[in-house]
């Protein structure tokens, strides 16, 4: 298959560019300076010249906070492009992959989410990821793949600001009433490429990266596998604390945790487990 990737410098694009390497397929992943999805004459040209069987969108606005004060630039990234990709996509024949969030939703549960519970962001950039949502259904075939909590060894992400903050600090105070599932990008990015593969039907997939955590515990384990990995560092001591003593922050949900059942059933060997990919991608980033 010919998979076109847009948004390359991303953690995901990036992941995406290596699993794509390890294939058969003829990928080609472009930047936001070798394309600008927020132009249509771009997107439509750029399809045109590659003639992908697959378009996989990693390109994002996913600066929650900053959203809410320039609320138009994420509608024009995370939506209205999506139009112009489902355009492309429907004239070239092509799968369009369009990767979204667990902030759809409201948190108000306590169960995990199923791809066809209802839908109600809290915040300016969950908004914004929806209408990417509805604009990529336009499309004659389409994937919606939602995931959450993202890290890797690439872009900026919890893990990595941990890394960082873990050095100098004595304490550190985390979140521990926000409930989700850390995401390893390249076990989402193998994923994206198996489900393309197997030719699933359109709709709403859930990606789910292992088991449930509070920000908290995720960093919790973080640290402990770097006592492990470094043990001649010395680590600041984490404190739990509540969303709202975070004043001024953006409202987030408080329960994410994204149900991926439907996906197992069309890929039964998917696994993602956050825990072994810390492991694996410590020791890069504390070289």
């Amino acid at each position: 298959m010919k998979i076109l990737v847009t948004g390359a410098d991303g953690q995901l694009g990036r992941c995406l560019q290596d699993r794509l390497r390890m294939t058969a397929h003829d990928g080609l992943a472009l930047n936001r300076s070798q394309l600008d999805i927020t132009d249509r004459q771009s997107v439509e040209a750029a399809v045109v010249r590659f003639r992908p069987d697959v378009i996989v969108n990693a390109a994002a606005y996913t600066a929650v906070d900053r959203a809410e004060s320039e609320p138009e630039v994420a509608r024009r990234v995370n939506a209205e492009a999506v139009s112009y990709l489902a355009e492309a996509a429907n004239k070239a024949g092509a799968l369009l992959v369009q990767v979204s969030t667990d902030y759809v939703f409201d948190g108000r549960t306590t169960r995990p989410y199923c791809e066809s519970d209802p839908v109600n962001p809290l915040n300016v950039y969950g908004a914004s990821k929806l209408a990417g949502e509805q604009y990529a259904a336009r499309a004659n075939r389409y994937f919606i793949v939602r995931a959450a909590w993202l890290f890797s060894e690439y872009g900026n992400n919890f893990l990595k600001s941990m890394l960082k903050l873990a050095d100098g600090r004595e304490t550190l105070q985390v979140v521990a009433d926000q409930i989700g599932t850390p995401t390893y990008a390249g076990d989402l990015a193998a994923s994206i490429i198996r489900l393309a593969e197997a030719e699933a039907a359109s709709g709403i997939y859930h990606y789910s990266g292992g088991r449930a955590c509070s920000w908290f515990e995720f960093s919790q384990a973080i640290f402990t596998g770097l006592g492990k990995l470094r043990p001649e560092w010395r680590l600041p001591r984490v404190l739990p604390v509540t969303a709202a003593e975070y004043p001024g922050v953006v409202k987030r949900p408080a329960y994410t945790v994204l149900n991926d059942a439907k996906l197992w059933a069309c890929l039964p060997q998917v696994t993602g487990d956050w825990e072994l990919a810390i492991e694996s991608v410590m020791p890069v980033l504390t070289e």
